[in-house]
Formats: C-alpha cells, sequence, structure tokens
C-alpha cells in the first residue's frame, strides 16, 4: 500500500501529524509526504526513526520541494504494538502562555503548536495542568480553546490553578475544564510516571 501526502506549504507539525495519521491506516507500506522545507524533512525522518520505520528522502527542487518516503514494515508495526501495550502515566504542566523565552511572539505561537500537538498523540496525556500565566490558555478568549476540547472530549482531565484564576481576575472566565488547588498540582506530578514541561 503507498499513500501520498500533500504537505506543501504546511507548517510544523502539521506535515509530521499528516504522516503519522496516514501509517497509523495501514499495517504495511510507504506514505510519501511532499514538503517545501528542508526542517519538514528532518521532522519527519525523526518521526520515522521513533516509530522504527524506513526512511528515504528525495530533493526535486532545492529549497522548495522534497520527497519524503516513510515505509512501515511488519517488524516496525510489532514494535508500536508493544510501544502501546506499555503507557504510562503521563501529565503536562503549562505554566506560561508562551513556550521558551526570547520573544514572546514566537512563543506563543510555539505554545500553540504544542497544544495542538498533544492532541494528535496516539498516548494523550491523563492530566494538563494550568498555572501561574498559563491560567490564561483555559479562559475565554484563549487561542487554545479549540484543541484543549479535543483533548477533553478525549477524556483528558483539564485542571487550572484557582488562585491563579482569582489572581488575574479570571474567575469567571474560565472556559475549559475544572479549578484546582496546589495540593492536587503536586499529587497529580508525584504520581505521574511522566511529567512535561514545555
Amino acid at each position: 500500500m503507498e499513500l501520498v501526502i500533500d504537505a506543501m506549504g504546511d507548517k510544523c507539525p502539521v506535515p509530521v501529524v499528516k504522516a503519522k495519521k496516514a501509517l497509523g491506516t495501514m499495517d504495511t507500506g510507504t506514505v510519501e509526504v511532499h514538503v517545501d522545507n528542508e526542517t519538514s524533512v528532518t521532522n519527519l525522518k525523526s518521526l520515522a526513526k521513533s516509530l522504527g520505520c524506513e526512511v528515504s528522502d528525495k530533493t526535486v527542487a532545492e529549497g522548495a520541494e522534497y520527497h519524503v518516503f516513510i515505509t512501515k514494515t511488519e517488524a516496525s508495526a510489532s514494535a508500536e504494538e508493544v510501544a502501546s501495550s506499555t503507557e504510562k502515566k503521563r501529565v503536562v504542566v503549562i505554566s506560561s502562555q508562551v513556550m521558551g523565552s526570547g520573544d514572546d511572539t514566537l512563543g506563543a505561537s510555539l505554545m500553540k503548536a504544542f497544544i495542538f500537538s498533544l492532541t494528535q498523540q496516539d498516548a494523550l496525556p491523563d492530566t494538563v495542568l494550568f498555572y501561574n500565566g498559563g491560567a490564561h490558555l483555559t479562559c475565554e478568549g484563549s487561542p487554545c480553546l479549540e484543541d484543549l476540547e479535543a483533548l477533553e472530549k478525549a477524556d483528558v482531565e483539564i485542571l487550572t490553578c484557582g488562585t491563579c484564576l482569582k489572581h488575574y481576575g479570571l474567575d469567571d472566565k474560565l472556559a475549559i475544564g475544572g479549578v484546582t488547588n496546589m495540593y492536587v498540582i503536586v499529587e497529580k506530578q508525584l504520581k505521574a510516571d511522566v511529567v512535561v514541561r514545555p
């Protein structure tokens, strides 16, 4: 089986998301992804490696078009099944509206991409905790509400610090999930096998 994915013009992480979804529809076969930048080529190769798939690429037009071929074999399909059978308890902690430091406009874009990417994972987090500046992301006007709603519909627990909501005057602006306290925030992290902080 072979699928061709047109990801020309798509921003990170969309080419990876499209490729992973396509690979999920087949037992074995090749997904050919068309992208327009070398960063996407690198990201797709990393995806293939993480899934145990074979990968190759071809430059169609330098700096303008690349084709990446990801092949799912019986061996890689078996490895994926083993990985999914040993799932751990995962908690994501978000303490800011931005991801990283340097440029807040870029940081806000990265955070939005991070939360979207969470929705595309095979193994979703059990809980996403929001505190301090991160509390804004679960409130009215947040650019992340659609993705957070998708997570909540998939049974991911969304919790925001009540003290933080009060501090920022957002008590009545919470738009997704529930309100929590510091005891629960600490408890959730201590009981998790994996804690992710973007």
